[in-house]
Protein backbone atom coordinates (compact mmCIF):
# COMPACT_ATOMS: atom_id res chain seq x y z
CA UNK A 1 0.00 0.00 0.00
CA UNK A 2 1.35 3.23 -1.10
CA UNK A 3 2.42 5.89 1.67
CA UNK A 4 -0.44 8.63 2.17
CA UNK A 5 0.34 11.66 1.01
CA UNK A 6 1.78 14.79 2.76
CA UNK A 7 -1.04 17.23 4.78
CA UNK A 8 -1.11 20.24 3.19
CA UNK A 9 -0.19 22.88 5.71
CA UNK A 10 -0.26 26.47 5.76
CA UNK A 11 2.20 28.78 7.82
CA UNK A 12 0.46 32.08 9.50
CA UNK A 13 4.22 34.50 10.36
CA UNK A 14 7.62 32.77 9.86
CA UNK A 15 9.03 34.98 7.16
CA UNK A 16 12.34 35.64 6.26
CA UNK A 17 14.51 36.35 9.83
CA UNK A 18 11.48 34.85 12.14
CA UNK A 19 13.43 31.95 14.15
CA UNK A 20 10.32 29.71 15.08
CA UNK A 21 8.99 29.69 11.47
CA UNK A 22 11.95 28.12 10.29
CA UNK A 23 12.01 25.61 13.43
CA UNK A 24 8.34 25.11 12.50
CA UNK A 25 9.12 24.02 8.75
CA UNK A 26 11.52 21.57 9.26
CA UNK A 27 10.11 19.97 12.18
CA UNK A 28 6.95 19.61 10.04
CA UNK A 29 8.91 18.01 7.11
CA UNK A 30 11.42 16.08 8.95
CA UNK A 31 9.13 13.10 8.62
CA UNK A 32 7.69 13.45 5.35
CA UNK A 33 3.62 13.94 7.13
CA UNK A 34 3.52 17.16 6.15
CA UNK A 35 4.15 20.05 2.82
CA UNK A 36 3.94 23.62 3.30
CA UNK A 37 2.37 24.83 0.23
CA UNK A 38 0.91 28.41 1.23
CA UNK A 39 1.30 31.20 3.45
CA UNK A 40 0.95 34.77 4.86
CA UNK A 41 4.38 35.19 6.17
CA UNK A 42 4.20 38.54 7.40
CA UNK A 43 2.02 41.54 8.30
CA UNK A 44 3.75 43.24 5.57
CA UNK A 45 2.53 42.12 2.04
CA UNK A 46 5.66 43.25 0.27
CA UNK A 47 8.11 40.78 3.27
CA UNK A 48 4.97 38.18 2.90
CA UNK A 49 5.93 38.02 -0.34
CA UNK A 50 9.46 38.04 -0.64
CA UNK A 51 9.12 35.31 2.06
CA UNK A 52 7.26 33.14 0.16
CA UNK A 53 8.92 33.66 -3.12
CA UNK A 54 12.19 32.37 -0.89
CA UNK A 55 10.34 29.44 0.14
CA UNK A 56 9.19 28.37 -3.40
CA UNK A 57 5.57 28.65 -1.66
CA UNK A 58 2.69 27.75 -4.15
CA UNK A 59 0.37 30.53 -3.12
CA UNK A 60 1.53 33.59 -0.80
CA UNK A 61 -1.10 35.73 0.68
CA UNK A 62 -1.33 39.39 1.88
CA UNK A 63 -2.85 38.40 5.28
CA UNK A 64 -4.13 35.28 6.76
CA UNK A 65 -7.99 36.48 6.88
CA UNK A 66 -7.74 36.44 2.76
CA UNK A 67 -5.56 32.94 3.28
CA UNK A 68 -8.28 31.85 4.99
CA UNK A 69 -10.90 32.42 2.73
CA UNK A 70 -9.07 31.18 -0.06
CA UNK A 71 -8.13 28.27 0.96
CA UNK A 72 -11.36 26.77 2.62
CA UNK A 73 -12.61 27.02 -1.24
CA UNK A 74 -9.71 25.54 -3.02
CA UNK A 75 -10.80 21.80 -3.59
CA UNK A 76 -6.33 21.22 -3.03
CA UNK A 77 -6.48 24.03 0.07
CA UNK A 78 -4.63 23.68 3.07
CA UNK A 79 -5.84 20.74 5.85
CA UNK A 80 -3.65 22.52 8.64
CA UNK A 81 -2.37 25.48 9.30
CA UNK A 82 0.77 26.53 11.60
CA UNK A 83 0.39 29.85 13.37
CA UNK A 84 4.26 30.89 14.23
CA UNK A 85 3.33 35.11 15.18
CA UNK A 86 3.94 37.11 18.42
CA UNK A 87 2.00 35.63 21.62
CA UNK A 88 -1.17 38.61 20.27
CA UNK A 89 -1.63 37.62 16.75
CA UNK A 90 -2.14 33.65 17.78
CA UNK A 91 -5.85 33.97 18.10
CA UNK A 92 -7.55 35.75 15.19
CA UNK A 93 -5.63 33.70 12.58
CA UNK A 94 -6.29 30.98 15.08
CA UNK A 95 -10.19 31.88 15.42
CA UNK A 96 -9.86 32.54 11.43
CA UNK A 97 -9.02 29.10 10.26
CA UNK A 98 -10.83 26.99 13.20
CA UNK A 99 -14.06 28.59 12.32
CA UNK A 100 -13.75 26.96 8.72
CA UNK A 101 -12.48 23.88 9.81
CA UNK A 102 -8.70 23.88 8.98
CA UNK A 103 -7.05 22.43 11.48
CA UNK A 104 -4.06 24.60 14.25
CA UNK A 105 -0.54 24.07 15.06
CA UNK A 106 -0.49 26.59 17.43
CA UNK A 107 3.16 28.14 18.63
CA UNK A 108 3.25 28.73 22.43
CA UNK A 109 1.81 30.55 24.77
CA UNK A 110 -1.45 30.11 23.41
CA UNK A 111 -2.15 34.09 23.36
CA UNK A 112 -1.44 37.28 25.05
CA UNK A 113 -3.86 37.59 27.47
CA UNK A 114 -6.72 35.13 29.19
CA UNK A 115 -9.37 37.16 28.04
CA UNK A 116 -8.15 36.34 24.35
CA UNK A 117 -7.64 32.56 25.34
CA UNK A 118 -11.20 32.04 26.65
CA UNK A 119 -12.30 33.55 23.17
CA UNK A 120 -9.92 31.01 21.45
CA UNK A 121 -11.09 28.41 23.77
CA UNK A 122 -15.24 28.91 22.60
CA UNK A 123 -14.22 28.72 19.14
CA UNK A 124 -12.49 26.00 18.88
CA UNK A 125 -15.33 24.08 20.64
CA UNK A 126 -17.54 25.28 18.12
CA UNK A 127 -15.17 23.98 15.39
CA UNK A 128 -14.96 20.55 14.21
CA UNK A 129 -10.94 20.98 13.80
CA UNK A 130 -8.10 20.16 16.26
CA UNK A 131 -6.50 22.36 18.04
CA UNK A 132 -2.04 21.62 18.87
CA UNK A 133 -0.15 23.32 21.10
CA UNK A 134 4.09 23.37 20.60
CA UNK A 135 5.01 23.19 23.92
CA UNK A 136 7.59 21.21 22.06
CA UNK A 137 9.64 19.68 25.39
CA UNK A 138 6.67 17.17 25.53
CA UNK A 139 8.12 15.74 22.59
CA UNK A 140 11.52 14.93 23.82
CA UNK A 141 11.39 10.59 24.67
CA UNK A 142 12.76 10.65 28.08
CA UNK A 143 10.17 13.41 28.89
CA UNK A 144 7.80 10.72 27.50
CA UNK A 145 9.78 8.25 29.64
CA UNK A 146 9.24 9.94 32.93
CA UNK A 147 5.42 10.35 32.55
CA UNK A 148 5.18 7.01 31.89
CA UNK A 149 7.15 6.02 34.84
CA UNK A 150 4.97 8.39 36.79
CA UNK A 151 2.04 6.97 35.75
CA UNK A 152 3.34 4.05 36.28
CA UNK A 153 3.49 4.52 39.94
CA UNK A 154 7.31 3.85 39.92
CA UNK A 155 7.67 7.15 42.51
CA UNK A 156 4.92 6.60 44.47
CA UNK A 157 2.75 9.62 45.92
CA UNK A 158 3.94 12.53 44.88
CA UNK A 159 5.54 15.07 47.06
CA UNK A 160 8.12 17.59 45.34
CA UNK A 161 7.85 19.10 41.62
CA UNK A 162 10.56 21.41 41.07
CA UNK A 163 11.38 22.84 37.62
CA UNK A 164 13.70 25.93 36.21
CA UNK A 165 14.02 27.43 33.14
CA UNK A 166 17.06 29.71 33.39
CA UNK A 167 19.23 31.80 30.25
CA UNK A 168 21.33 34.82 30.21
CA UNK A 169 19.99 36.63 26.65
CA UNK A 170 18.13 39.57 28.27
CA UNK A 171 21.19 40.09 30.52
CA UNK A 172 21.55 43.42 29.37
CA UNK A 173 18.59 45.60 27.96
CA UNK A 174 18.81 44.22 24.02
CA UNK A 175 15.54 44.56 23.27
CA UNK A 176 17.11 48.20 22.95
CA UNK A 177 20.20 47.64 20.76
CA UNK A 178 18.05 45.66 17.39
CA UNK A 179 17.18 42.64 18.55
CA UNK A 180 13.95 41.78 17.02
CA UNK A 181 13.27 38.49 19.04
CA UNK A 182 13.87 40.75 22.46
CA UNK A 183 11.63 43.73 21.35
CA UNK A 184 8.22 41.73 20.91
CA UNK A 185 9.13 39.80 23.85
CA UNK A 186 9.82 42.34 26.23
CA UNK A 187 6.79 44.29 25.09
CA UNK A 188 3.30 43.85 27.25
CA UNK A 189 1.48 45.22 23.80
CA UNK A 190 2.72 42.23 22.00
CA UNK A 191 4.15 39.35 24.45
CA UNK A 192 1.15 39.98 27.35
CA UNK A 193 1.34 40.55 30.82
CA UNK A 194 4.20 38.15 31.21
CA UNK A 195 8.24 38.42 30.39
CA UNK A 196 10.03 35.59 30.98
CA UNK A 197 7.11 34.27 32.88
CA UNK A 198 4.92 33.59 29.77
CA UNK A 199 7.88 33.54 27.38
CA UNK A 200 9.54 30.49 29.28
CA UNK A 201 7.72 30.08 32.27
CA UNK A 202 4.90 28.63 30.87
CA UNK A 203 7.10 25.96 29.12
CA UNK A 204 8.20 24.82 33.05
CA UNK A 205 4.88 25.04 33.99
CA UNK A 206 3.68 22.88 31.36
CA UNK A 207 6.41 20.51 31.58
CA UNK A 208 6.14 20.16 35.32
CA UNK A 209 1.89 19.48 34.92
CA UNK A 210 3.04 17.15 32.05
CA UNK A 211 5.02 14.88 33.92
CA UNK A 212 3.76 14.84 37.67
CA UNK A 213 0.37 14.44 35.89
CA UNK A 214 -0.88 17.27 38.76
CA UNK A 215 -2.35 20.60 38.44
CA UNK A 216 -1.88 23.26 41.35
CA UNK A 217 -4.79 24.83 43.18
CA UNK A 218 -2.66 27.92 44.12
CA UNK A 219 0.82 29.88 43.53
CA UNK A 220 2.28 32.54 45.40
CA UNK A 221 4.48 34.42 42.67
CA UNK A 222 7.30 36.79 43.26
CA UNK A 223 7.95 38.36 39.81
CA UNK A 224 11.01 41.11 39.23
CA UNK A 225 12.58 43.07 36.56
CA UNK A 226 16.42 43.68 37.07
CA UNK A 227 16.85 45.39 33.86
CA UNK A 228 15.68 49.52 34.09
CA UNK A 229 13.12 50.74 31.67
CA UNK A 230 12.30 47.02 30.94
CA UNK A 231 8.56 46.72 31.05
CA UNK A 232 8.15 42.99 31.81
CA UNK A 233 9.07 40.79 34.04
CA UNK A 234 12.70 39.01 33.88
CA UNK A 235 13.06 36.90 36.22
CA UNK A 236 10.41 34.76 38.32
CA UNK A 237 10.20 32.54 41.71
CA UNK A 238 6.72 30.79 41.66
CA UNK A 239 5.88 28.50 44.62
CA UNK A 240 2.97 25.89 43.68
CA UNK A 241 0.43 23.96 45.94
CA UNK A 242 -0.96 21.19 43.33
CA UNK A 243 -3.60 19.19 43.78
CA UNK A 244 -3.32 15.99 46.37
CA UNK A 245 -0.98 17.74 48.83
CA UNK A 246 2.46 18.10 46.48
CA UNK A 247 4.41 21.34 46.63
CA UNK A 248 6.81 22.62 43.90
CA UNK A 249 8.97 25.63 43.44
CA UNK A 250 9.49 27.00 39.21
CA UNK A 251 12.19 29.76 38.44
CA UNK A 252 12.06 30.89 35.49
CA UNK A 253 14.46 33.57 34.14
CA UNK A 254 16.30 35.67 31.37
CA UNK A 255 19.02 37.32 33.53
CA UNK A 256 21.10 34.50 34.82
CA UNK A 257 24.66 34.75 33.18
CA UNK A 258 26.13 31.25 32.37
CA UNK A 259 22.82 29.42 31.50
CA UNK A 260 21.72 28.99 28.00
CA UNK A 261 18.40 27.06 28.15
CA UNK A 262 18.75 25.88 31.26
CA UNK A 263 15.60 24.03 31.44
CA UNK A 264 15.83 21.43 34.44
CA UNK A 265 12.62 19.16 36.53
CA UNK A 266 12.94 17.16 39.67
CA UNK A 267 10.05 15.02 40.75
CA UNK A 268 10.59 12.92 44.03
CA UNK A 269 7.61 10.80 45.54
CA UNK A 270 7.25 8.33 48.55
CA UNK A 271 9.25 5.59 46.38
CA UNK A 272 12.11 7.37 44.88
CA UNK A 273 13.01 10.56 42.07
CA UNK A 274 13.17 11.14 38.74
CA UNK A 275 15.42 14.24 37.10
CA UNK A 276 15.54 15.60 33.64
CA UNK A 277 18.11 18.32 31.77
CA UNK A 278 16.90 20.08 28.25
CA UNK A 279 20.83 20.23 27.86
CA UNK A 280 21.20 16.65 28.10
CA UNK A 281 18.03 15.59 27.14
CA UNK A 282 18.90 11.67 26.25
CA UNK A 283 19.41 10.70 29.92
CA UNK A 284 16.86 10.70 32.45
CA UNK A 285 18.31 9.93 36.32
CA UNK A 286 16.18 7.73 38.80
CA UNK A 287 16.90 7.20 42.00
CA UNK A 288 14.86 4.62 43.63
CA UNK A 289 14.86 5.53 47.70
CA UNK A 290 18.02 3.95 49.53
CA UNK A 291 19.74 2.78 46.19
CA UNK A 292 22.15 3.82 44.19
CA UNK A 293 21.22 6.70 41.01
CA UNK A 294 20.20 5.24 38.12
CA UNK A 295 20.74 6.47 34.42
CA UNK A 296 17.88 5.52 31.85
CA UNK A 297 18.90 6.42 28.32
CA UNK A 298 16.59 6.91 25.45
CA UNK A 299 15.93 3.91 23.26
CA UNK A 300 18.44 2.11 25.73
CA UNK A 301 18.48 -0.12 28.89
CA UNK A 302 15.15 0.64 31.32
CA UNK A 303 13.04 2.82 28.81
CA UNK A 304 9.65 1.84 27.87
CA UNK A 305 8.20 1.74 25.05
CA UNK A 306 6.51 5.58 24.90
CA UNK A 307 10.21 6.84 24.49
CA UNK A 308 10.62 4.49 21.62
CA UNK A 309 7.63 5.18 19.74
CA UNK A 310 9.04 8.82 19.42
CA UNK A 311 12.92 7.74 18.99
CA UNK A 312 14.31 8.12 15.38
CA UNK A 313 17.82 7.02 15.73
CA UNK A 314 19.95 3.69 17.96
CA UNK A 315 20.75 4.45 21.05
CA UNK A 316 24.00 6.74 21.56
CA UNK A 317 23.48 9.10 18.93
CA UNK A 318 21.22 12.22 20.65
CA UNK A 319 18.33 13.92 19.64
CA UNK A 320 17.27 16.96 21.23
CA UNK A 321 15.16 19.96 20.11
CA UNK A 322 14.11 19.60 16.29
CA UNK A 323 12.95 16.34 16.71
CA UNK A 324 11.09 17.37 19.86
CA UNK A 325 9.33 19.52 17.82
CA UNK A 326 9.32 16.68 15.10
CA UNK A 327 7.60 14.68 17.65
CA UNK A 328 4.50 16.76 17.91
CA UNK A 329 3.59 17.11 14.03
CA UNK A 330 4.40 13.29 13.61
CA UNK A 331 1.51 13.30 16.34
CA UNK A 332 -0.38 16.49 14.74
CA UNK A 333 -0.31 14.58 11.84
CA UNK A 334 -1.94 11.13 13.61
CA UNK A 335 -4.38 12.51 15.01
CA UNK A 336 -5.69 15.12 11.81
CA UNK A 337 -5.39 11.42 9.54
CA UNK A 338 -7.53 9.65 12.20
CA UNK A 339 -9.96 12.69 12.42
CA UNK A 340 -10.34 12.72 8.84
CA UNK A 341 -10.73 9.00 8.36
CA UNK A 342 -13.39 9.67 11.01
CA UNK A 343 -11.62 7.69 13.76
CA UNK A 344 -10.37 8.53 17.67
CA UNK A 345 -6.85 9.73 18.08
CA UNK A 346 -5.51 6.83 18.85
CA UNK A 347 -4.76 6.75 22.98
CA UNK A 348 -1.04 6.56 22.37
CA UNK A 349 -1.24 9.86 20.24
CA UNK A 350 -0.08 12.85 22.70
CA UNK A 351 0.50 16.52 22.15
CA UNK A 352 -0.90 19.98 24.31
CA UNK A 353 -4.43 20.87 23.00
CA UNK A 354 -6.25 23.58 24.18
CA UNK A 355 -6.94 22.90 27.47
CA UNK A 356 -2.88 23.26 28.24
CA UNK A 357 -3.04 26.40 26.83
CA UNK A 358 -5.57 27.57 29.01
CA UNK A 359 -3.52 26.65 31.78
CA UNK A 360 -0.78 28.84 30.62
CA UNK A 361 -2.35 31.42 30.64
CA UNK A 362 -3.95 30.84 33.76
CA UNK A 363 -0.43 30.62 35.33
CA UNK A 364 0.72 33.64 34.08
CA UNK A 365 -2.49 35.54 34.54
CA UNK A 366 -2.11 34.12 38.63
CA UNK A 367 1.33 34.81 39.03
CA UNK A 368 1.01 38.43 37.89
CA UNK A 369 -1.84 38.97 40.53
CA UNK A 370 0.11 37.59 42.85
CA UNK A 371 3.08 39.88 42.38
CA UNK A 372 1.39 42.74 42.79
CA UNK A 373 0.07 41.37 46.04
CA UNK A 374 3.50 40.97 47.57
CA UNK A 375 3.64 37.53 46.60
CA UNK A 376 0.63 36.47 48.09
CA UNK A 377 -1.20 33.14 47.69
CA UNK A 378 -3.62 33.28 44.63
CA UNK A 379 -5.96 30.62 43.66
CA UNK A 380 -5.77 29.16 39.52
Amino acid sequence: MSAPSPIRLGMVGGGTGAFIGAVHRIAARLDGEFQLVAGALSSTPEKSRASGEALGLARVYDDFSAMARAEARRKDGIEAVAIVTPNHRHAAPAIEFLKRGIHVICDKPLTATLAEAKQLAAAAERSKALFILTHNYTGYPMVRQARAMVEAGTLGRLRLVQVEYVQEWLTEAAEKHGSKQAEWRTDPERSGAGGATGDIGTHAYNLACFVSGLMPEALAADLSTFVPGRALDDNAHVLLRFEGGARGMLWASQVAPGNENGLRLRVYGEKGGLEWAQEDPNYLWFTPFGEPKRRITRNGAGSGPEAARVSRIPPGHPEGYLEGFANLYAEAARAIRAHQAGEPVPDEVLYPTLADGLAGMRFVDACVRSSRRNAAWVSL
